[in-house]
């Protein structure tokens, strides 16, 4: 069993860049909750590549342009936002910390960051929302009875979230075998707080029937589902896990009001495409009518540049917000924002990039 070191309340010298959280982040959770963060799908290909993928694409420099002035600033579904690095919608953060998705929203304040809210928070909607003075997205895992989904997507616009967020690529979990091995389970103290009482899935089925064609899948979403939360809602409605140019397609002729191109990290299906290979591709679908945001492999400042440059609109990360809380709550997320905005906005100075409309492929080998 390892040994669990306690939270810090300031940051070490020794960090100085978004990777350094992870190896301080293990030895301050537990083993159950280090599994469940830092695992992925199978044999985890996809969560590497999503990383490697970034680092085969080059740069060019342009240093004498006049960027005096410049600024991150954005605009999506009429929001202002400082700086297009968004917290991602990450489950159960009070796994590694007691105050768990506050502690984000917080930093989401600190660092003007748009936060996402998972439908597995451990944390109510109400108590988030009530932490928070930065734009917040709630994250909608569709459950079966669509009055459910209906109940928190009015919650969420009755508690002033600013866009609804349904997640589409994992309507059943990936085959985790580090989190097999180890025997993960919820700590009985954390659960995904919002949705309790909800209905839940139960089977019934004989022995010819598969329990997944027949069984989980036989209720999961579909785009008739979708088209109905989309016309039942006040808010933009944003589709999370698009790979396939059709699907981008489709969620345009459905009126959906952007996508998130994501693998889920590699948590779900193992071998998917790397994000940022799949994303010109995304953006050529839906030919600039709807915002496209991009997750999986950001770490650095670098790597937000060029998901920009490939035509992506913001970028979310994940882990790192794991990895971060983990080491030192609210000012450890708060801690890798300003590191990614400060490596942001040097990228953007030393390719020629006064503002983000600057960055397109002409800044890419």
């Amino acid at each position: 069993m390892n040994t669990i070191e306690p939270k810090l309340d300031y940051i070490p010298n020794e960090i100085v860049c978004v990777d350094d959280y992870e190896s301080f982040a293990k030895s301050r959770v537990d083993a159950n909750a280090w599994v469940y963060i830092s695992s992925a799908s199978a044999d985890e290909i996809t969560y590497r590549a999503n990383k490697q993928a970034f680092d085969k694409i080059h740069l060019l420099s342009r240093t004498l342009e006049d960027v005096k002035g410049g600024n991150t600033k954005l605009n999506l579904f009429g929001q202002e936002y400082a700086h297009p690095i968004f917290l991602a919608p990450v489950a159960y953060q009070k796994l590694v910390h007691g105050d768990g998705e506050i502690a984000s929203a917080q930093a989401a304040n600190a660092m003007e960051s748009c936060m996402m809210v998972s439908g597995f928070s451990s944390t109510s909607l109400e108590e988030v929302s009530s932490h928070s003075n930065s734009p917040l997205w709630f994250q909608l895992y569709m459950q079966i009875d669509m009055n459910d989904n209906l109940f928190l997507i009015k919650k969420a616009e009755n508690l002033g979230y600013k866009a609804i967020v349904i997640t589409i690529d994992a309507p059943i979990a990936g085959i985790r075998n580090k989190e097999q091995k180890a025997g993960f389970c919820l700590p009985s103290h954390i659960e995904a707080i919002n949705l309790r009482g909800m209905k839940q899935l139960t089977l019934d089925l004989n022995s010819t029937q598969s329990s997944i064609f027949d069984g989980v899948m036989a209720h999961s979403p579909t785009w008739a589902d979708i088209k109905f939360i989309k016309e039942n809602t006040k808010l933009p409605v944003i589709l999370k896990g698009i790979t396939h140019p059709s699907y981008a397609k489709k969620a345009l002729e459905l009126g959906i009001d952007g996508i998130i191109v994501s693998n889920h990290g590699g948590r779900t299906l193992d071998t998917l495409v790397p994000t940022i290979d799949i994303l010109p591709k995304i953006v050529e679908a839906v030919d600039g009518k709807i915002p496209v945001l991009l997750d999986g492999g950001i770490r650095r400042g670098t790597d937000i540049i060029k998901a920009l440059a490939f035509g992506a609109s913001a970028v979310l990360i994940g882990r790192p917000i794991m990895f971060a809380l983990a080491t030192s709550g609210a000012l450890g997320v708060a801690h890798i924002l300003k590191i990614l905005r400060d490596e942001l906005e040097i990228s953007m100075a030393l390719t020629g990039c006064k503002t983000l409309k600057n960055i397109t492929k002409e800044i890419l080998f």
